[in-house]
């Protein structure tokens, strides 16, 4: 796992009682898939491998360090990830409001956060990658033309889905996804996506 933000929580966050600092966690990339699915959850029969597999090694961890974990899956209700994302100063709403963070891009994926009592000095936010951002290749990458910056069409997203054509997407993941830069350089493997896209076309 990697840190992928934090934030000093206030009143109107929504975070657990005496937390003084929340810290989100992503998958560590490269290389984080193939770690992940060897565990043992992924291989007994079981559904939710891969939350299953987040509430153990997040839950280990929040025990070490005296913590709480909270996770974006278990509800409802859910907890606020969203908006903790947006609050590290390290994730955004992209121009198609897909969330982008600084490293993961619009493959950013919160599996876990630790709400810890200590107020823990923390960097300055990152810059906002889609600022500079070439071309914004997001907006024009959808080939349903269901995500855009005009909004989101889901009933068309999960029609190509169903398509020929959208099995490019179900294996490689989102073409929008894909198309930002940022989400380019982070390494994430085709069969992590390919196992999410099974989960939300479902």
């Amino acid at each position: 796992m990697d840190v992928f933000g934090a934030f000093h929580p206030g009143p109107s966050d929504a975070a657990p009682a005496g937390c003084a600092t929340l810290v989100l966690l992503g998958p560590d990339e490269p290389g984080f898939w193939p770690r992940v699915s060897a565990a043992p959850e992924f291989g007994d029969g079981a559904p939710d491998p891969l939350d299953r597999w987040s509430e153990r090694v997040i839950g280990a961890l929040a025990d070490e360090l005296g913590a709480t974990a909270l996770f974006p899956f278990g509800g409802p209700p859910f907890q606020p990830f969203i908006r903790w994302a947006e609050r590290s100063g390290r994730a955004w709403p992209s121009p198609v409001s897909l969330l982008v963070h600084d490293v993961a891009g619009v493959f950013v994926s919160s599996r876990g956060a630790l709400a810890l009592p200590q107020r823990l000095a923390l960097p300055p936010p990152s810059p906002r990658p889609c600022d500079t951002c070439a071309g914004q290749p997001c907006r024009s990458a959808c080939p349903a033309g269901a995500l855009t910056d005009h909004g989101y069409d889901l009933n068309a997203c999960h029609a190509f889905l169903d398509s020929p054509a959208g099995q490019d997407c179900m294996a490689r993941g989102c073409a929008v996804r894909r198309a930002c830069p940022v989400s380019e350089t982070y390494g994430r493997m085709p069969a992590q996506s390919a196992f999410h896209m099974a989960a939300f076309h479902t």
